[in-house]
């Protein structure tokens, strides 16, 4: 079975936790969107009604007003009943790295104004130990973006600056830089997440700890839904 329908099978298994009425976070990626669509899907056969959404990301918010899906925000809605979101890697403790497609910060606001924040991934994503394969994204202002690298890099990171495919610089939605910091396998992802965070520069980093509640996992062999 090909990728991508791991992904959208592992998609449309946590939009089955969405009921009429919710208030909805609307996950930024190549699995969560498989949720938005289905949501668009589900409220046009009038078996969702009354759902908002709350996107994360720029880019999802255009292609869910392209599904006529409702939006709001959370300064209307503060607190979102559910979110479905997707992760670069999952530790058994259900601790995540997320960023890979650049909207980390907006996905951990949405993330910490949930009730519930459910993962989905196809069976690569799952490591023993964060920082096996990706890299931890951390979003800097671009005004001094140079002592930031420092500061990082000083931290055990191997450190490179996020480019587009033709070579200018990235920018996230909030016009800040991302830095892709290299750590290899981390021990400690929280204790690290905490030398990250109270850097002034710093905006916020892609290791999201304790957010998520549950995981649903896409393998050839079928779906797998964990519980923190």
């Amino acid at each position: 079975m090909d990728m991508t329908k791991l992904k959208q099978q592992a998609a449309e298994k946590a939009v089955e936790f969405i009921e009429s009425g919710m208030v909805v976070g609307l996950g930024h990626g190549s699995t969560a969107i498989w949720a938005t669509r289905r949501i668009a899907q589900l409220l046009d056969e009038g078996q969702l009604t009354n759902i908002l959404g709350i996107p994360c990301s720029a880019i999802v918010e255009k292609e869910a007003q392209s599904l006529k899906i409702p939006l709001t925000t959370l300064e209307d809605n503060p607190t979102i009943d559910i979110t479905i979101d997707g992760a670069d890697e999952v530790d058994p403790h259900l601790d995540l790295i997320k960023g890979g497609g650049g909207a980390l910060l907006r996905e951990k606001i949405v993330a910490q104004a949930s009730k519930r924040e459910v993962i989905v991934v196809d069976e690569s994503k799952v490591v023993s130990h964060l920082g096996t394969n990706w890299a931890i994204p951390v979003e800097v202002v671009p005004f001094g973006y140079g002592s930031q690298v420092k500061y990082l890099e000083a931290l055990g990171a191997t450190v490179t600056v996020r480019l587009n495919p033709d070579g200018t610089r990235f920018y996230t939605d909030q016009n800040n830089l991302i830095c892709d910091c290299q750590f290899g396998i981390i021990s400690d992802p929280a204790r690290l997440a905490e030398k990250i965070r109270v850097r002034t520069g710093i905006v916020e980093h892609g290791l999201f700890i304790g957010l998520a509640n549950d995981l649903i996992v896409a393998s050839a062999n079928g779906i797998q839904h964990l519980h923190r």
